[in-house]
């Protein structure tokens, strides 16, 4: 057994067998996890970050649905689906959404808030005109 990780410094990339693998979270990490673990293909990876201001981009994620935990701050969700958009908004430490395989979507906060995330990583687009 090893020493405790800090999953702000060190996420975790799960393997489609559900082995965790411990990854620094620095600015190699989106590169090196694609390089590594066969473009992400099956795999998920937990992550924690803190934001500020509001996100830049909207994002999808075509092979999983996306776990999203609050654990501190407020949050609010733009979820952009064929039947029209849609907000759910987070302040509860310990609320959760759960972002459906192929919904784009983005966050806006006021405040600094933390978010953990377990992400189907593979095929993840970004795009700044949704």
């Amino acid at each position: 057994m090893t020493a405790p990780n800090q999953i702000e410094r060190d996420f975790i990339v799960l393997s489609p067998d559900k082995k965790a693998f411990i990854e620094p979270a620095d600015d190699t990490l989106y590169k090196r996890i694609d390089e590594t673990y066969n473009g992400f293909v099956g795999h998920e990876l937990v992550a924690c970050h803190e934001f500020e201001s509001d996100w830049s981009s909207w994002e999808v994620h075509p092979h999983g649905d996306e776990i999203v935990l609050l654990m501190a701050g407020d949050v609010t969700f733009l979820l952009r689906t064929e039947s029209g958009d849609s907000r759910i908004t987070l302040r509860e430490q310990g609320q959760y959404l759960v972002v459906p395989s192929g919904v784009w979507h983005t966050a806006k906060t006021a405040c600094k808030s933390k978010l953990l995330f377990i992400t189907p990583g593979q095929g993840t687009q970004h795009s700044t005109d949704k």
